[in-house]
């Protein structure tokens, strides 16, 4: 298939349009983490339940979730400087809205709105390097959006302890979300300047219009999926019944985009033809399961290191700051290595983030003193492997994705990012918690690691079947 009609000419802005985009990503992604230490200094400065500051994370997360592959289709009908810049307004005034909150209620839908402005910026991320990058040069870019996805969800913690540290519990809180503003504001001057606004993206789309009977259909959906799972963090609830509704959900999703496409209307997400490219489902499953046992290792020791070892949450952010290290020396190398060995990349990577992990399981039990020279170690280890899946993940599955789709084809690849990221919170966090009751704390957070090697294991597994098959 070819991937656009006329000849491939490189963009000479092509490197700066790209790092304006991952600083754009580097934002979304990092809200995403930087407030888990945060949460009890937010509880205590508001005088509120645990309950409802936990929305004040899974508020963000949700919302995040249900508007990646309508922001990624969006940016594909419509220009993806447009969307960029829409997005950033809207996540600088909610950023804005959240730093200065003077209640709880005002902080969780201020976190609402900036999780949906994120979900309009990400997808560009990946629709920009599609339109602008091919052959080596897409695995190198991927290979840097890699790296920032790796940075920004491992130093989230590190820039929050530190920022609570400096100005103390209630001004670094809302600093968390006020630091935002200046960044966000340096981001529209280099969005208007350097994105290009003719992209390929909007001249290849004949039709502009926007599916939104698909794009309220696939919000509910993964509605139905994320809802019960960031709430299980809370424990077992009537939530859990709303899981029921994911399949007739999807079912209606998937046979309203192939009517759709039936009409000869634009669809949100061309469903048969993202169903008949090589590797596009198998590195959706390998992404999805790796944030599932990834992302919830960062939770349960930030949980474990502050509650059950006494540590600070800047002591707790820089116990895991190897992590971080070690992903931005393979992120880069990764996305250049994946043109030549291809899947055997994300098998290596996965190999040595698990090993990485086990090391973890083991050292997380050492006496609080040493564990800056056992559990840190392996960290950086575990970081290693975690920065070479992400980038090569990405280039592999959506290699023979035309640009015209590149936004939402990216978008729906997140999403199962995001819905992976809080079902690996919830599973970990539950073992953890319920082990807490019967063990020791430093023991229960080596089971919950076991469990993330577990699901760590189903995407090599996964990733192992995809190589074999050629994907």
């Amino acid at each position: 298939m070819s991937e656009h009609a006329a000849p491939y000419v490189p963009d000479p802005r092509r490197w700066r349009v790209l790092a304006v985009s991952l600083l754009v990503g580097f934002m979304s992604l990092l809200d995403v983490t930087i407030v888990n230490v945060a949460v009890p200094s937010i509880r205590a400065g508001l005088d509120t339940s645990a309950a409802t500051i936990q929305w004040v994370v899974s508020g963000y997360a949700l919302a995040f979730g249900m508007t990646l592959v309508a922001g990624g289709r969006l940016g594909d009908a419509h220009g993806r400087r447009r969307l960029m810049t829409i997005g950033m307004v809207g996540f600088v005034l909610s950023s804005i809205a959240v730093g200065l909150a003077p209640n709880a209620v005002t902080i969780v839908l201020a976190r609402l709105a900036q999780g949906a402005s994120a979900g309009l910026l990400t997808p560009q991320n990946s629709g920009l390097i599609q339109q602008l990058f091919r052959g080596a040069e897409r695995g190198r870019a991927f290979g840097m959006f890699g790296f920032t996805v790796a940075i920004a969800s491992a130093t989230g913690p590190l820039i929050g302890g530190l920022l609570i540290a400096l100005l103390g519990e209630e001004n670094g809180w809302r600093a968390l979300f006020l630091i935002n503003v200046p960044i966000g504001l340096v981001a529209l001057v280099l969005i208007h300047r350097l994105v290009p606004d003719n992209d390929v993206g909007a001249q290849a789309e004949q039709d502009p219009r926007v599916d939104l009977p698909g794009a309220l259909l696939l919000g509910l959906a993964v509605l139905a999926v994320l809802y019960p799972l960031i709430s299980l963090e809370a424990g077992p609830g009537p939530a859990l019944l709303l899981l029921a509704a994911f399949p007739p959900l999807a079912w209606t999703f998937v046979r309203w985009e192939k009517q759709t496409v039936g009409r000869g209307l634009p669809p949100l997400l061309d469903v048969t033809l993202l169903r008949g490219l090589p590797g596009y489902a198998n590195g959706l499953l390998v992404g999805t399961l790796y944030f599932t046992g990834f992302t919830g290792i960062f939770l349960v020791l930030s949980v474990h290191l502050q509650e059950g070892v006494g540590l600070s949450p800047l002591q707790a952010a820089l116990l895991m700051t190897p992590f971080a290290a070690g992903a931005a020396t393979t992120a880069p190398l990764a996305g250049r290595l994946v043109g030549r060995i291809g899947r055997r990349v994300t098998l290596l990577a996965l190999s040595v983030m698990m090993t990485g992990t086990a090391l973890s399981a083991w050292l997380v039990t050492s006496p609080t003193d040493s564990l800056w020279f056992t559990l840190a170690p392996a960290m950086f280890l575990a970081g290693v492997g975690g920065g070479g899946v992400i980038s090569p993940n990405f280039t592999l599955t959506l290699a023979e994705v035309p640009p015209r789709m590149g936004g939402a084809a990216g978008g729906a690849l997140q999403t199962g990012q995001r819905i992976g990221s809080a079902l690996g919170a919830a599973l970990l966090m539950t073992v953890y918690l319920t082990a807490a009751k019967v063990m020791d704390p430093a023991q229960a957070a080596r089971w919950a690691l076991v469990a993330a090697l577990v699901v760590l294991s189903i995407a090599l597994a996964a990733a192992v079947k995809s190589w074999r098959s050629g994907d």
